[in-house]
């Protein structure tokens, strides 16, 4: 009996992980051949390991290396840059069984964690022992831990609170050979050689698996008081975000909405956007302010000042928590309400969110610019984003069944990256790069950079079987 290239890569897998670890299925294939990303190639994979250990994912490493087989790792699979797509005759290495908080830590504020945790529900369970782990990204009940330090996410409280990477205090990363490598420190400070904890995050599986992790936590965040305020242009509402940074405000919540994107939230029925909710007439932008200082009854009323002298239409100020969740909610509804719109529209809908950033003080400039693009190529765009660290995430709504429309929506994500860099400003702020923005981080980097970064790479993977074609083209 001749023996295939594939069974015994399976038989050498299996030597080291339970039956139920090993996953060859062809709709267990399928389905995670691919993130949630748009316009990027996936592959088929050969097989899916769900190890349950470190000793198993070195198990698997080292397999993989013996025969010369790549390994991508994922999570969640809630990335939007193709990061944890399959490439052809892969290992897909899904860290979701390692889900366990191993400790928290609260005379020294942090916890230890395995990467399959939730990020929701660690939240939940550090915030029963007093505490918080402020990152937040919008797909926080889902996403994973090491997903978000695979790809350096944010989220809604980042313009006070910081992304991931602020909170990394030490990984333990298992590299491409199999050996074992603990980076970091539980300490509050440490400056000892240099910042290896840093590199590995945001670095998408390419230079080794994270199997734990070591996060920094934060006093439980007080409550939240918070403003809604529509515009009559994007212009005034940017004008208003200057304002609120330039007096000193420091918002734990500071997010924009476009015109589209706000009738997209009224239309889906939000109270204070609803037609005749406010004195605005027509297409509006809609700011949402918040913020969790001890006097924040004072800040927000400040901050609502700030937006009527920025020539605000209608300005609601929440002065209880029933009323700002209803305010905050109108950020939430976002997705849903795009959704809905989209289930109008004919033909076989799709849509992708981008991720550009650029200085806080050309947030408008790159927002005139997308709502320019969208009407040059003739594609709804709607556009919300981080206002407070100018963070903006256009969400083009399309259909796939019409090539005309695809090679459009292209052209204006290709656009939208372009008017981004001319602004100042890089090509991802959250999302990470995976195969979705190669050839734009090409653009953005110096060719010493790129180089620097490929020697990096080939340091720690030399075969480069780790995540290959992902980041670094």
């Amino acid at each position: 009996m001749t023996v295939t290239f594939e069974s015994a890569l399976l038989a050498a897998l299996a030597e080291g992980l339970p039956p139920d670890a090993v996953l060859t299925d062809e709709a267990e294939l399928a389905l995670h051949s691919h993130d949630s990303a748009p316009f990027s190639e996936a592959g088929q994979p050969t097989v899916v390991v769900r190890p349950g250990s470190v000793e198993q994912v070195q198990h698997v490493l080292r397999t993989a290396r013996a025969q010369g087989v790549p390994v991508v790792p994922q999570g969640a699979r809630t990335g939007l840059t193709g990061a944890a797509n399959a490439v052809e005759g892969c290992v897909v290495l899904s860290m979701v069984r390692m889900n366990r908080i191993l400790e928290i830590d609260t005379a020294n504020r942090l916890v230890r964690c395995e990467p399959g945790v939730i990020t929701a529900d660690l939240a939940a369970a550090v915030a029963g022992e007093g505490l918080c782990y402020p990152p937040d990204p919008a797909s926080w009940e889902t996403c994973t831990i090491g997903g978000n330090i695979a790809t350096g996410a944010g989220g809604l409280c980042c313009v006070k609170y910081g992304v991931t990477a602020d909170y990394v205090l030490g990984l333990t990363v298992v590299l491409a050979d199999g050996e074992v490598l603990r980076v970091g420190r539980d300490t509050v400070k440490g400056v000892a050689g240099y910042d290896l904890t840093r590199l590995f995050v945001g670095s998408e599986g390419t230079l080794g698996v994270v199997v734990e992790a070591t996060l920094a936590l934060r006093p439980p965040r007080p409550p939240e008081l918070a403003l809604l305020a529509r515009f009559a242009s994007t212009a005034d509402a940017g004008a208003a975000v200057g304002a609120i940074i330039r007096e000193g405000h420091v918002p734990s919540a500071l997010e924009l909405l476009d015109p589209t994107t706000t009738e997209a939230v009224a239309t889906l029925g939000h109270p204070l956007l609803a037609t005749g909710a406010a004195d605005a007439q027509g297409s509006v932008a809609t700011l949402i302010v918040a913020s969790d200082a001890p006097d924040a009854a004072a800040r927000v009323r400040e901050m609502a000042a700030l937006c009527e002298g920025a020539k605000a239409l209608s300005v609601a100020v929440a002065d209880d928590q029933e009323r700002t969740r209803q305010v905050l909610r109108a950020r939430r509804m976002v997705m849903p309400a795009l959704a809905s719109r989209a289930q109008e529209m004919p033909g076989e809908v799709t849509a992708f969110i981008e991720d550009v950033a650029v200085p806080r003080d050309r947030l408008a400039a790159l927002v005139g610019r997308i709502e320019e693009i969208a009407e040059e190529y003739g594609l709804y765009i709607a556009t919300v984003g981080h206002a407070g660290d100018g963070n903006l995430h256009p969400t083009v709504v399309f259909d796939r069944s019409d090539p005309s429309a695809v090679r459009r929506a292209k052209e204006a994500y290709d656009a939208i990256m372009a008017a981004g860099l001319e602004l100042g400003g890089t090509i991802t702020g959250e999302h990470g790069v995976g195969t979705l923005k190669r050839d734009w981080l090409v653009r953005e980097l110096s060719p010493r950079n790129l180089r620097l970064q490929r020697e990096i790479k080939r340091l720690l993977d030399p075969q480069g079987l780790l995540n290959p074609g992902k980041v670094l083209a």
